[in-house]
């Protein structure tokens, strides 16, 4: 478990924690970029943790986690705005997040496009795997998108709770809360 650290603004690369009532969120922002995010947690460190998991070891590598609620000066100006927009969402606020500046991460051409197309399914709107493989340029890859949906390290941001299976079947969210956390998203966003 990472520990909470007590910084101002540093270049140590820390995880901002905050709370919403989709649970914990945790997220990755540096260089005025989001890096990653995960939500849905208990507490800050879990969130913190989870996050953990998806980031690189090295340089760049989280180095603890910090509660931006009682420690609000830690983050830039930019994190603490994004904080707040997802709070909003969580309460129902319509956000498609679209603004966001995201780090560039190793994938594919396919991948990307892929992410760049799922980007832009609206709010409180639905896709199928088979339809964002088809606006990727790759008709018949719905399984392959379903594979970069469960890689996808800015969820919200990049809304892959919004790809639906063929027939309107709630498939997997690799999330935290898994399915029953991507009917809820449905939910908030008034699709179900």
């Amino acid at each position: 478990m990472p520990r909470q650290l007590a910084v101002e603004k540093s270049d140590i690369n820390p995880i901002f924690a905050f709370s919403s009532s989709l649970g914990w969120f945790a997220v990755a922002w540096r260089a005025e970029q989001l890096h990653a995010l995960v939500f849905g947690f208990a507490d800050g460190a879990a969130a913190a943790g989870a996050l953990l998991e998806l980031s690189p070891s090295g340089r760049e590598a989280p180095s603890g986690w910090v509660d931006i609620e009682r420690n609000p000066s830690a983050a830039s100006r930019d994190a603490c705005r994004l904080a707040e927009r997802l709070r909003a969402y969580a309460n129902g606020g319509r956000d498609e997040f679209l603004d966001i500046p995201l780090a560039s991460h190793r994938v594919t051409r396919f991948q990307e496009t892929v992410l760049q197309q799922c980007r832009r399914i609206g709010y409180g709107q639905t896709c199928t795997y088979g339809q964002l493989a088809a606006n990727a340029g790759s008709p018949q890859a719905a399984r392959a998108v379903g594979a970069v949906m469960a890689r996808n390290r800015v969820p919200l941001i990049v809304p892959c709770h919004r790809v639906i299976g063929s027939s309107g079947t709630l498939r997997g969210y690799s999330g935290c809360g898994g399915a029953a956390m991507k009917r809820r998203l449905l939910e908030l966003e008034g699709v179900l």
